[in-house]
């Protein structure tokens, strides 16, 4: 399976932004901050949020993606959003949304990512595709296939961790042999690494970051907040502009590359 290698090749590749796109207001202001420095390459937010409980916050809906585009059209900045089947692959193509991703709800069922890899036929749109929920690396790798198949070779792993009852302090295990485990299945695979969700916590988003440079991952999806305690999703784990640079300012051997001007 042949993969382009452009998208994130020889850089620290930082994907940044709110868990949830809350309001207009929000979603620009945090975009603002963020683009003031040169080293995040994607904004992100969700529009739609798969949740556990049904009176939880759900997301805006495809009002949202008019703000991403609002965010992409006044800092020229690419975005990125989550889908979780046709409908929303659908909203996002048609609105011109740069890349997507595909959650780890999603990647454990290959129904799912089979529709949504139909809807991409042809399609060279970039797309994310996450870890599993409880750590099959092989329904990973079949979920990366699927998306291939359709023709696109466009596509990025990201690492975020695995669901387990014994990694407290860590709201996810990081269970990092996954990354090895993924380059044996596919050797050409890009990876980036989400801390916020391993992390569970700022305070652990730096070691977790750094670990992911030393393995060589391409890059990062950070959880980033205007205010994260006002957060309607993840509060606990986002951080603020400021906090961004500062981690990012701190990791070792990346440094130049993510702070030049």
């Amino acid at each position: 399976m042949k993969l382009h290698k452009t998208l994130v090749k020889n850089k620290p590749f930082i994907i940044a932004g709110p868990c949830s796109a809350e309001t207009k207001s929000q979603i620009l202001n945090t975009a603002k901050e963020i683009c003031k420095k040169s080293f995040v390459n994607v904004f992100r937010a969700g529009i739609w949020k798969p949740r556990t409980k049904p009176n939880d916050f759900e997301g805006v809906g495809e009002i949202g993606l008019n703000w991403l585009k609002e965010v992409k059209e006044t800092y020229k900045i690419p975005v990125i959003t989550e889908v979780a089947n046709t409908r929303q692959t659908e909203s996002c193509l048609n609105n011109n949304i740069d890349m997507i991703w595909i959650g780890a709800r999603t990647t454990v069922n290959p129904f799912y990512v089979q529709e949504i890899a139909n809807v991409l036929k042809g399609v060279e749109i970039p797309v994310f595709v996450k870890n599993p929920i409880h750590g099959d690396v092989k329904l990973w790798a079949g979920a990366i296939e699927r998306i291939h198949n359709s023709g696109n070779k466009r596509i990025i792993a990201i690492h975020r961790g695995c669901y387990s009852n014994h990694c407290f302090p860590l709201r996810n295990n990081p269970n990092w042999r996954m990354i090895k485990e993924l380059r044996k299945l596919l050797p050409d695979i890009e990876i980036i690494c989400d801390p916020s969700h391993i992390s569970g916590s700022p305070k652990f988003i730096q070691s977790i970051s750094q670990k992911a440079f030393d393995l060589n991952l391409n890059g990062l999806m950070i959880e980033t907040h205007i205010k994260p305690n006002k957060a309607r999703t993840d509060a606990f784990q986002q951080i603020t502009p400021k906090q961004l640079e500062c981690l990012l300012g701190s990791l070792i051997n990346t440094t130049p590359k993510l702070l030049k001007k």
